[in-house]
């Protein structure tokens, strides 16, 4: 198996854990209506009092077990987020395997940004 399956399977095993994430939290959300969270009015609201600039990642796992609705949309974003962050750290194995130093180079760079622009900006921004 060569590393272009390797990203491809990365990237469709990402893909489709956080779908089926979202989706569990779409139907938990329409089954429990209110009564574990959030009710689907307050979340479509204009006024939301959901506030997804907030969350909490160690929050969102502690919530799985509870059946929130929200946290199994939430990490089925964070997952969704994670996917190509995967791909492009795959990217600085399969190059450096491949001994091609200048695309290892840039790949590190970017993957760097991409860590910068993830968890150092918005503690430098203040969310």
């Amino acid at each position: 198996m060569d590393f272009n399956d390797i990203i491809g399977y990365a990237l469709r095993i990402g893909v489709i854990i956080s779908a089926v994430l979202i989706i569990i939290g779409v139907i938990l959300l329409f089954t429990f209506q209110g009564s574990n969270g959030f009710s689907i009015e307050q979340i479509a609201s204009p006024n939301s009092i959901v506030n997804s600039s907030i969350f909490i990642p160690s929050e969102i796992v502690s919530g799985l077990p509870d059946l929130r609705p929200l946290d199994y949309v939430y990490l089925g974003l964070m997952i969704l987020i994670a996917t190509p962050v995967v791909r492009v750290f795959l990217g600085i194995i399969q190059f450096a395997s491949e001994r091609n130093k200048l695309y290892t180079i840039i790949t590190i760079i970017v993957f760097f940004n991409l860590m910068f622009a993830i968890f150092l900006l918005p503690l430098i921004l203040g969310k």
